[in-house]
């Protein structure tokens, strides 16, 4: 169980200390390390959907056969379909986008930054609640290690993710500390999110496989959606390709090390 509470919390820190840069960094992050910390986000969030999300579901559904493809194709579908709605009914600004996205809203600038940043971290925290509800349903295709290793590569995503995000609010005009507690906030849906998943998954184990697969869509959503347009605009785009790639290496690796 400290195992549970720690790793539902090790994301949430990762956005709490990226967002506590704003307190100390004078500036802006210059655009392209933007673009670099961003494309380094989306290969973790790959990495993180593939090797720990479907394929565990995969897995789990092995007595199904040739079919075993079925309940991970049923699921992720679901999550895509799932940040599509929320994106729709949720009012929120990407960053360096001009026109806010979702119905027409009064609210201000820096909320609807807020606001994105908060969808886009709703699939993470349903992701590491989803695998450690596998655990403590007992599931063998899911250890502690993997989900730990889950949690520690959307942790390291989240830093970069946390001072993208409060810095901006700084400079539009929110005092550093309350840049900062915005920053945290947008991260503390991540803990909710996966203590409302192990609550929810632990009547319906044997629906284990379509809710892996399910996390799994709705960050790939985020990725597709958002953070590959936001690494490649521009001139210069390999480097969010480099760290892409990085980024998608570095959580494969955890992943297989400690699962």
């Amino acid at each position: 169980m400290t195992n549970i509470i720690l790793g539902i919390m090790i994301p949430f820190i990762g956005t709490a200390a990226g967002s506590a840069c704003v307190l100390f960094m004078k500036r802006e992050l210059n655009f392209l390390v933007q673009r670099a910390l961003t494309g380094f986000a989306s290969g973790v969030m790959v990495a993180a959907s593939i090797w720990s999300l479907i394929i565990p579901a995969m897995d789990q559904a092995s007595d199904m056969g040739k079919l075993s493809f079925v309940p991970a194709a049923v699921g992720f579908w679901g999550g895509i379909l799932f940040l599509l709605l929320l994106d729709s009914v949720i009012p929120h600004l990407h960053m360096n986008a001009e026109e806010a996205e979702g119905p027409k809203s009064n609210l201000k600038k820096t909320t609807m930054m807020l606001l994105a940043v908060t969808l886009h971290n709703i699939p993470e925290g349903m992701a590491v609640g989803v695998v450690f509800a596998g655990i403590l349903a007992g599931s063998a295709k899911i250890t502690t290690g993997g989900a730990l290793a889950l949690a520690i590569g959307i942790a390291i995503q989240n830093f970069p993710e946390g001072a993208i995000i409060s810095m901006p609010l700084h400079a539009n005009g929110k005092s550093r500390m309350k840049a900062f507690l915005d920053g945290v906030l947008s991260g503390a849906v991540e803990p909710i999110g996966a203590f409302i998943t192990i609550l929810f998954t632990s009547f319906i184990t044997p629906a284990m496989p379509y809710l892996l697969s399910f996390a799994a869509g709705a960050m790939m959503y985020v990725v597709v959606e958002e953070l590959i347009p936001e690494m490649s605009e521009g001139e210069h785009s390999n480097i969010g390709v480099i760290m892409f790639a990085f980024g998608f290496t570095l959580m494969m690796a955890l992943d297989v090390a400690l699962g």
